[in-house]
This record gives C-alpha cells, structure tokens and sequence, in this order.
C-alpha cells in the first residue's frame, strides 16, 4: 500500500516523521532514558493532522487498514534509524569542539542532527554567560 503511494506523498509522509522525530527529540534533550515510542507517535499523529498535506490526500480506507499501519510502523522505524545513524559532519564536531572549550563543558551526540542540537544548545548557553 505504501509502495502505492505517489512520490510526493511519501516523500512528504517521511519528510513529516523527521520533523516530528527531530522536534520530539529536542524537547527531550535526546536523553534516550525519556523517549517513548509511543509519545513520539502521538506526536507525529498531532503534527500530521495540522501540519500535513498529505494527510488529507489518502483515502480513509487506506488510512484505515491494517497493512497500511504496519508498513508506516516500518516506516517510522527506518527514517527513525536512518537519522541515528548519519555521522555529524566534520565541521559540526569542530564547531561543538570550539564552544565546548569555550564554555568549560563537554556534551555527548552521536549522529548528525544530535550534533546540531548540541551546537544549539552550547551557543546558548554561551550567549547567557556572556549577558549574564
């Protein structure tokens, strides 16, 4: 059922659970010992039915049906791994290295977009200091 789907809906369904997966995370602080699957679902389920067009373009009986579920479970799973596994990129790592000296603290992240959230928070941090 999912295969069936036209490009730019899948697209825009996967383009959806890595806004959401991305958003959820930084709301948890990527502490793993917070995250939920099942928080993150509902999560996503809110952000599709108000943020997403492509919601409203697939038929309640797709939407509905079993199968179509399990293959957007799978779905989930592999954007969801996908993002986990993309290495931070070499500038990233110099970046948080930088503002880690800078601010005397040390911050773990193990994939791209965590080191984007670590170099969000450390610039923040630093900018308190520096008004504090």
């Amino acid at each position: 059922m999912f295969k069936d789907l036209s490009p730019g809906i899948k697209i825009s369904i996967t383009r959806s659970i890595t806004t959401t997966f991305e958003n959820y995370m930084n709301d948890i602080g990527w502490d793993e010992n917070k995250f939920s699957m099942e928080k993150f679902v509902d999560e996503w389920r809110k952000y599709i039915n108000s943020n997403s067009s492509w919601y409203d373009k697939i038929s309640d009986d797709i939407k509905n049906n079993s199968v179509f579920h399990e293959e957007l479970a799978a779905k989930i799973n592999e954007t969801i791994d996908k993002i986990l596994s993309e290495e931070p990129t070499k500038e990233q790592m110099e970046e948080i290295e930088k503002l880690q000296k800078e601010l005397g603290e040390e911050y773990d992240f193990s994939c791209k977009t965590e080191a984007k959230y670590v170099i969000d928070l450390l610039k923040k941090e630093i900018k308190k200091k520096q008004n504090s």
